[in-house]
């Protein structure tokens, strides 16, 4: 079972640049209550990679728009209260 996100990580979140690509996809994440390891299934590449994205960490330009699309769908899926997912 995936771990939930700390306390410290949800607070160093909050202190980040929110414009940031990498904190849009965290702050989305966090409130969806989708893991890091999920996550990383559908990009295609390591938890480590997503939690770097979410420190700050610039993303390859071709990984750019489906992260937006990603956290669009997100988005609309908790407006629409299909998520957050259940923990």
């Amino acid at each position: 079972m995936p771990r939930s996100y700390s306390e410290e990580f949800r607070i160093e979140l909050y202190k980040a640049d929110p414009e940031a690509l990498g904190t849009k996809l965290a702050m989305a994440c966090v409130e969806a209550n989708l893991p890091a390891k999920y996550v990383a299934v559908v990009f295609k590449t390591t938890r480590m990679t997503i939690h770097s994205w979410f420190r700050g960490q610039p993303c390859r330009k071709a990984k750019c728009k489906t992260i937006e699309a990603f956290i669009s769908l997100v988005n609309k899926d908790l407006a629409d209260g299909r998520l957050p997912a259940k923990g």
